[in-house]
C-alpha cells in the first residue's frame, strides 16, 4: 500500500457543539482533506505547537513527552495513520534510538501533536484517504475555506452524536449478561469510550 503525505491545514471548531473540534489534514499532492474529530485538550496542544510564538509557562503533556524523548535521544521520525475502523483513526509513531527503530501505537490526535513538536512528517495509506478523504465544495460568492471547514465540523459532530445515540439504543435491547460480555470485550480491545457507555447502561439497570 502506498503512503500519502499529509499537511495540517488547521483546526476548525463546531458552531453548534461547544468543545467540539476537527483537525483538517491536507493531501500534499492533491486536493482531498482528511477531517478528524479531536478533543479540546488535544486541539489546544496542536494549536500551541502550530503557533510558534506561544509558549505555555509550564510544559503540556506533549511537551513533557518531547523533553523526555530528547533527554534519552529518542526521535519521532514519522507518524502513520494506518487504520480506520468505525470512524476511528489509528496511528503509529515511528521512533528511533541508537539506530534501532520502534513502532508505538498512539491516538491520532496525540501522534499529530508529537509530530509537530518533532517536525516529523505525517502519512496515511492511499486506501484510507480514498475511503475518508473529502473535497470541500466552495461557493466563491458566499463562503471561504474556513467557513466550509466549520460547516464540515458540524456535520461530523452530528454524525458522531447520531452514531452514539444509535449505539446507546442498541445497548438497551441487550441483557445484563450480554452487556457485561461487551464491557469485557471493550476493555480487552482498549476501547475505553465504548466501555464507559456500556458501564453507564449497566449502572442504569
Amino acid at each position: 500500500m502506498s503512503l500519502v503525505r499529509l499537511n495540517i491545514k488547521g483546526i476548525s471548531y463546531s458552531q453548534t457543539q461547544n468543545g467540539a473540534y476537527a483537525l483538517i489534514l491536507n493531501e500534499v499532492d492533491g486536493d482531498r482533506k482528511l477531517p478528524i474529530v479531536i478533543g479540546a485538550f488535544e486541539a489546544q496542544s496542536i494549536a500551541i505547537a502550530l503557533e510558534k510564538e506561544i509558549r505555555p509557562p509550564r510544559p503540556l503533556t506533549h511537551d513533557l513527552f518531547k523533553n523526555f524523548a530528547d533527554r534519552f535521544d529518542i526521535v519521532v521520525k514519522q507518524v502513520i495513520i494506518h487504520k480506520l475502523v468505525d470512524g476511528v483513526f489509528y496511528s503509529s509513531l515511528i521512533c528511533e534510538r541508537d539506530k534501532i527503530e520502534e513502532i508505538i501505537d498512539a491516538r491520532t490526535s496525540d501522534a499529530i501533536a508529537l509530530a509537530l513538536r518533532f517536525q516529523a512528517p505525517i502519512f496515511t495509506y492511499k486506501n484510507i484517504l480514498d475511503k475518508a478523504g473529502i473535497y470541500l465544495k466552495v461557493n466563491p460568492k458566499k463562503e471561504d475555506d474556513e467557513e466550509q471547514d466549520s460547516i464540515l465540523v458540524d456535520d461530523l459532530i452530528v454524525e458522531e452524536i447520531e452514531a452514539a445515540s444509535a449505539e446507546q439504543e442498541g445497548y438497551k435491547n441487550k441483557s445484563l449478561e450480554e452487556l457485561n460480555n461487551l464491557l469485557e470485550e471493550a476493555v480487552n480491545n482498549e476501547d475505553y469510550e465504548m466501555a464507559a457507555k456500556i458501564r453507564d447502561e449497566i449502572s442504569k439497570r
